[in-house]
């Protein structure tokens, strides 16, 4: 009878400390003196108490937790780490893992904060616990209904815009390790740690219909900010409906996922839930990847098990339906909300293969700045080499539309060949999304991408030698024909026959006929940056870039003029050249000696053009 007793008072001092059903307070107000809530100078070493994750499936298991000490300035100034010993047969065999971030630890039935912090190589399950009330505090005042400042627009590269090897920069530096260097009293329990290295405990992303070479491919990226790659022991999550909220939902203990993508491919990261408040929940107790304000969905999640690891145990999970959204991700952990959707960005990719078949792939991922471009980058590599081969010659086409809120689409249409086509590809999308949301622009609303992609195995590129002209002299108005002898990978040549229009306007003089392939034009161009007055102008001059698999021909007049923005101004008569260049106007243009007087764009060829050329043409009255 005794014992039905406690355990029936252990059940209802948990469901107090879980907080369900209690009166959800505003962020932020959750008193330093809630009953709920452990006090951080109330702690002592040699205390005892347990903590819950979960090991295996979806119901947390407790295991006990021994108080050490607690580190001060840990891991930011005025911010504190406590310091503990865990124990249990579960721990004893995995350690402190990647996926235990967030685990909630009690005393007394008081929530003293979450498990964050680990010893790399530790022989025992030493951790860092993040003190509860630094959760709290970091969140108060309406952290759900963040507004932003306005930012200044910034200075966008045309060689940005135009470049395919893309590279991820995500917001959260690598994660190195920090000396423990507080004093410690001698025989204090700290002693034997001094020297030691204390680190936030990796974040697993389990990847979903994720190849393992493609997996490799980004991992170091991953990896540098804190994210543990882990390939997805199931297939892909389903893009559900918002699930209605429970009292049984994401309570202290439970595995909670951040769904970064959604659909054919799954992209999660995994952690544990510290405390539930109404329909606010606190997790991980360390940063996410430091978004600040975010907008990600919040799922549950069930544990396949936990990997025993000599350098690192992890958690291999798969996240389930989605609860609410990420809404916050910080210094001392995430916040999320229950009941609220995240906007997410759908993606359709219709691929023809090699060998005449056609797949579909459709999923959504998460909205962000910094996480969107490699997001879209990893799952466009691994949609073309989980059909056709990663490396080796290659030759893909790739086709489609951004869609922005309220303005033109963004039209995609570029062509590779090369032995890293497939890398190729997925920048060429990654990039001018990137521009996008990195622009500064607050209304950007990316609603949808869709793509045409086409593969070969054959390389299809050729060089430009040399161009040559049907005669050396032309009058205004006149029609002349530019030879242009391209060279393919084989060595065989063949000869392109352009045919061009001189303006009727054209002055005589001396004319250079360029002839070269986009790449090569966009560097050479004095439009190499600008910063665009509004996103309009942006998503334009992303539709201008000039595209690298075809030949252009641009004539020039040596003559001063001008570049303002975007904009080629030609020709410019002397006392404007003059205006420009006075004390009273400087900046906002870039002079040139060379004035663009016409420009075409060719049709792709069979082959994908490289190289330039000039020749000199002259008109004659």
């Amino acid at each position: 009878m005794k014992r039905l007793a406690k355990g029936f008072l252990v059940a209802i001092a948990i469901a107090v400390v879980a907080g369900p059903a209690a009166a959800q307070k505003p962020v932020g107000e959750t008193s330093a003196k809630d009953p709920r809530l452990f006090a951080l100078e109330d702690l002592r070493p040699g205390m005892k108490g347990t903590a819950r994750t979960v090991f295996s499936g979806t119901e947390p298991q407790e295991f006990g937790v021994e108080i050490l000490g607690v580190l001060p300035g840990f891991p930011g100034p005025r911010q504190s780490a406590i310091i503990a010993k865990l124990s249990g047969s579960n721990v004893e065999k995995t350690g402190v893992f990647a996926g235990m971030s967030g685990s909630p630890v009690y005393i007394d039935n008081r929530l003293v904060g979450a498990i964050a912090f680990s010893f790399p190589f530790s022989k025992e399950p030493i951790a860092g616990i993040t003190p509860i009330k630094q959760m709290i505090d970091i969140f108060e005042k309406g952290s759900a209904a963040q507004t932003h400042a306005p930012r200044e627009p910034r200075a966008i590269s045309f060689t940005q815009l135009a470049s395919t090897e893309w590279k991820a920069t995500l917001p959260k530096p690598a994660v190195n390790s920090t000396s423990l260097i507080a004093p410690v009293s001698e025989g204090s329990r700290l002693l034997p740690l001094m020297g030691q290295q204390i680190t936030p405990i990796a974040t697993p992303v389990v990847f979903g219909g994720i190849s393992q070479e493609s997996l490799q491919m980004f991992a170091p990226q991953l990896m540098a900010n804190g994210l543990l790659p882990v390939s997805g022991a199931g297939g892909s999550a389903g893009i559900t409906p918002l699930a209605k909220a429970t009292e049984k939902t994401l309570t202290p203990g439970t595995s909670v996922s951040v769904q970064l993508v959604r659909g054919d491919y799954s992209i999660a990261a995994a952690g544990t839930v510290t405390f539930r408040d109404g329909d606010h929940i606190y997790a991980f107790g360390h940063p996410f990847l430091s978004l600040g304000a975010s907008d990600m969905p919040m799922s549950e999640t069930s544990v396949v098990t936990v990997i025993p690891n000599v350098n690192n145990s992890f958690k291999l999970s798969n996240p389930g339906a989605m609860v609410g959204s990420i809404s916050q991700d910080r210094a001392s952990g995430v916040f999320g909300q229950l009941g609220q959707a995240p906007k997410m960005i759908p993606v359709k990719i219709n691929l023809h293969t090699s060998r005449d078949r056609s797949e579909t792939y459709s999923y959504e991922i998460a909205n962000d700045s910094f996480l969107t471009p490699l997001l879209l980058n990893i799952t466009i590599f691994n949609t073309i080499t989980s059909s056709e081969r990663a490396l080796g010659d290659s030759t893909i086409t790739i086709k489609g539309a951004i869609d922005v809120k309220g303005q033109e689409p963004i039209e995609v249409d570029r062509r590779f060949s090369a032995a890293n086509s497939p890398i190729l590809a997925a920048g060429s999308v990654a990039g001018p999304i990137s521009s996008l949301l990195g622009s500064g622009f607050d209304d950007v609303q990316i609603e949808g991408v869709t793509l045409d992609i086409s593969s070969t195995d054959t390389k299809y590129a050729g060089t430009l030698e040399r161009i040559a002209l049907n005669k050396t002299e032309a009058r205004r108005g006149e029609r002349i024909e530019i030879q242009a002898y391209v060279r393919t990978e084989s060595g065989k040549q063949f000869v392109q026959r352009i045919p061009v229009q001189i303006p009727a306007d054209a002055s005589p003089g001396q004319l250079l006929v360029f002839v070269g392939d986009g790449g090569a034009l966009q560097e050479g161009s004095a439009a190499r940056a600008f910063v665009p007055q509004d996103l309009g102008q942006l998503v334009k001059a992303i539709n201008k870039v000039k595209k690298s698999d075809r030949l252009y021909v641009k004539l020039f007049r040596i003559t001063p003029g001008a570049v303002i923005g975007t904009s080629e101004l030609p020709n410019l008569p002397p006392s404007v050249v003059a205006t420009l260049n006075s004390d009273r106007n400087s900046g906002g243009y870039t002079p040139t000696v060379l004035s663009a007087v016409y420009e075409m764009e060719m049709p792709p060829a069979e082959f994908v053009i490289s190289g330039q050329q000039l020749i000199a043409l002259d008109i004659v009255p």
